[in-house]
């Protein structure tokens, strides 16, 4: 199993070509992808999002949120706080959500990589572009 953040999704649904799209792809059509749920709020979040589009995506398994994940998604955030680097709430919500369940995250925002220092998130990271 391995799960997309936002920025590798919107890549593969705007077409773009890389290795995050190219492996998003292929776990979608081998249905070894599963949602973050935080990834499926800020992609619905798009009010240009085609609906059929909307649809597919809220069919991809979401991943289960388990017992103390906010304390631990907080400390996690906190941890990365103090090596005096960024950690946005969506992302750090995004890498405890695959920290808890063991599973890779594809990407494109290179501000993960100060969660792959902190708690040893598995990070398949793609081209970087603009955060939506």
């Amino acid at each position: 199993m391995i799960a997309a953040d936002t920025s590798s999704w919107i890549a593969f649904l705007e077409g773009s070509s890389g290795e995050d799209v190219q492996l998003l792809d292929r776990a979608l059509e081998d249905r070894q992808l599963v949602m973050v749920p935080v990834v499926l709020t800020e992609l619905l979040s798009d009010p240009k999002l085609p609906s059929d589009v909307a649809e597919t995506i809220s069919e991809v398994p979401l991943i289960e949120v388990a017992s103390g994940y906010w304390q631990r998604a907080a400390a996690l955030r906190a941890e990365v706080f103090a090596t005096r680097r960024k950690a946005r709430l969506g992302d750090a919500l995004i890498a405890q959500s695959c920290i808890d369940q063991g599973i890779p995250l594809i990407t494109r925002d290179r501000d993960f990589r100060a969660f792959t220092q902190a708690a040893k998130l598995n990070l398949v990271l793609g081209i970087e572009t603009h955060r939506p």
